[in-house]
C-alpha cells in the first residue's frame, strides 16, 4: 500500500487545465510541463574551497553530492600570480616597519601613571595630614557652628595625638589663624576655638604654649598696621579681617590666674587701641566701617577696662570720630554709621543697670520704650510711645485694650475669672436662645 505513495509536496492533486484564452489547450501531462518550465539556477561567482572536511559537500537530498560545476574556475580565482609574489617580497625587503617598534599613542593621549609618594607607597591610601584635618574640621564648624560644644572635645583629642612636636604646634597655630581671618564671619567661632585649645592642648614646648604662639603670630600683623591701612584694597581687607578677629579674641580668650578668676589678655587691650588709631589715620570707607564694627563689638568692654585704669582712651576715640564726621570726605552712609556709634556710646552702649531699671524714664533711659508695642496708622506708618505726634492716639489705643482685657483676667491670658452674678448681654442672650431653638428643631 505504501509502495506507490509519493512523498513529494502536492503529489496526488488534480491538475487544473488553464482556462485563459492566451493558453492553448493541452493534455494532463503537458500541463505540468508548462508550469514547471523555468531557467536553471545561476552558478555562484566564487565556489567554496574544495576540502575534504567542508560540511557543504555532504550528500544532498537525493543522495547525490553537490560539487562546483566549473572546478577550473575556482582554481583560477584562488591562484596567486608570480608577479604579485615578487612585488610582496620586494615590499617586505624595502619596508622600514618593525615588529619591535614602540607602541604608538595619539598626540592627545596621556598614558596612565601610578602615583607613587615620596615614601615609596602606592599613594592609594595615604594618611590625612594635619592641614587637611584642621581645614576639614574648621569647614564643618563654619557650616554648623551649633555643633561646637558637642564636637570640640573630640577634635582636641585628635589634635593632642597629632601635635607632638614644636613644628606641628607652630603649623596648627598658623592654620587656625589663617582660617579664622580668611573665612567670612568665622572670627567668633575661631576665637572660641583658640580659647579652648589654649586650655586643653597638652603640648607646651620651651618656645611657648598655644596661646603664646598665637599672640606672637598676631603681633606680626600688628607691627605692619601702618603699612596695611594704606595698602591696596586686598591688603586692607585682610587687615580689617585681622582687626575683627583680634576683637573677638580679646572677648573670648581667657588667661587663667592662680590667685583669682580668669582675666582677659592685657596686651590685646593695648593692641586694639593702636589698631583703631591706625584705621582712623586713613579714613576711607572700608577702614571706618571696620572701626565701627569693632567698637560696637568691644566698645563697652574696652571703656570699662580703661576706666578701671583711670584712662580716657574712649573719649579720645570718640573725639576723633566726631572730627572725621566734620572734616573727612567719606560717604553719607558711613557718616550716619559714625553718628549712630557716637549716640550709642552716649547711652552707655545701650546698657541699663538692674539697680536703676525701676527708676528709668524716657529722659534718662534710651531703651525705655524698647518693650512697648508698635502700632500702625491707616497708611501703614509705624508709631510707638516715643513718637510725640502720635502720643494721644497711642494712649487711646492702650485705653481701648484695657477695656477689652480687664484687670481681673489671668496674667497668662488663657483664662478669665468673671463673677457669676454678671449678666449676659441681651443681644447675645437672644442670639443664644435662637441658636438653641434651631438646634432643637433640627434634632426633631
Amino acid at each position: 500500500m505504501t509502495e506507490n505513495f509519493d512523498r513529494a509536496p502536492g503529489a496526488g492533486r488534480a491538475h487544473i487545465k488553464p482556462r485563459s484564452p492566451g493558453l492553448a489547450d493541452v493534455g494532463d501531462g503537458d500541463a505540468t510541463s508548462v508550469f514547471n518550465q523555468r531557467e536553471p539556477l545561476r552558478q555562484p561567482r566564487t565556489s567554496p574551497p574544495l576540502t575534504e572536511n567542508n560540511p557543504y559537500h555532504s550528500e544532498a537530498i537525493g543522495g547525490e553530492s553537490r560539487s562546483p560545476s566549473k572546478p577550473h574556475q575556482f582554481i583560477h580565482n584562488h591562484s596567486t600570480p608570480a608577479s604579485k609574489v615578487k612585488s610582496v617580497d620586494s615590499l617586505v625587503n624595502t619596508s622600514i616597519l618593525s615588529a619591535n617598534a614602540p607602541e604608538f599613542y595619539p598626540a592627545s593621549f596621556s598614558p596612565y601613571e601610578e602615583s607613587v609618594s615620596e615614601d615609596g607607597s602606592d599613594g592609594y591610601y595615604t594618611e590625612m595630614t594635619l592641614a587637611e584635618l584642621v581645614e576639614e574640621f574648621l569647614s564643618y564648624l563654619n557650616s554648623s557652628p551649633g555643633s561646637f560644644e558637642t564636637d570640640i572635645e573630640h577634635m582636641v583629642n585628635m589634635l593632642n595625638r597629632w601635635v607632638t612636636t614644636e613644628e606641628t604646634l607652630q603649623e596648627l597655630v598658623e592654620l587656625i589663624y589663617t582660617q579664622s581671618t580668611a573665612i567670612p564671619n568665622f572670627s567668633y567661632t575661631g576665637a572660641r576655638l583658640c580659647n579652648f585649645l589654649s586650655h586643653n592642648l597638652v603640648l607646651s614646648p620651651a618656645s611657648g604654649n598655644f596661646r603664646q604662639l598665637l599672640l606672637k603670630r598676631c603681633r606680626t600683623e600688628y607691627e605692619q598696621r601702618d603699612v596695611a591701612v594704606r595698602g591696596d584694597q586686598e591688603t586692607q581687607k585682610k587687615f580689617q579681617a585681622y582687626v575683627l578677629f583680634l576683637g573677638e579674641l580679646y572677648l573670648r580668650l581667657e588667661v587663667k590666674s592662680a590667685k583669682g578668676p580668669p582675666s582677659r589678655a592685657e596686651i590685646l587691650l593695648i593692641a586694639l587701641r593702636d589698631l583703631m588709631n591706625a584705621l582712623f589715620s586713613n579714613p576711607v570707607d572700608g577702614n571706618l566701617i571696620c572701626a565701627v564694627k569693632l567698637l560696637k563689638l568691644t566698645g563697652s568692654v574696652l571703656e570699662d577696662a580703661w576706666k578701671e585704669k583711670g584712662k580716657s582712651d574712649m573719649d579720645q576715640l570718640v573725639q576723633r570720630i566726631e572730627n572725621i564726621v566734620l572734616d573727612t570726605q567719606c560717604s553719607r552712609d558711613v557718616k550716619q554709621m559714625l553718628l549712630r556709634l557716637v549716640e550709642l556710646r552716649s547711652s552707655n552702649w545701650g546698657r541699663v543697670h538692674a539697680a536703676a531699671a525701676s527708676d528709668a524714664t524716657p529722659d534718662n533711659d534710651p531703651n525705655y520704650f524698647m518693650n512697648e508695642p508698635t502700632f500702625y496708622t491707616a497708611d501703614g506708618t509705624p508709631f510707638t510711645a516715643a513718637d510725640p505726634e502720635y502720643s494721644e492716639k497711642y494712649q487711646e489705643i492702650l485705653d481701648r485694650e484695657d477695656d477689652c482685657f480687664p484687670e481681673d483676667c489671668e496674667e497668662n491670658g488663657n483664662e478669665s475669672s468673671f463673677n457669676d452674678e454678671d449678666e449676659m448681654d441681651p443681644e447675645i442672650e437672644e442670639a443664644f436662645e435662637k441658636f438653641c431653638l434651631e438646634s432643637e428643631r433640627r434634632r426633631r
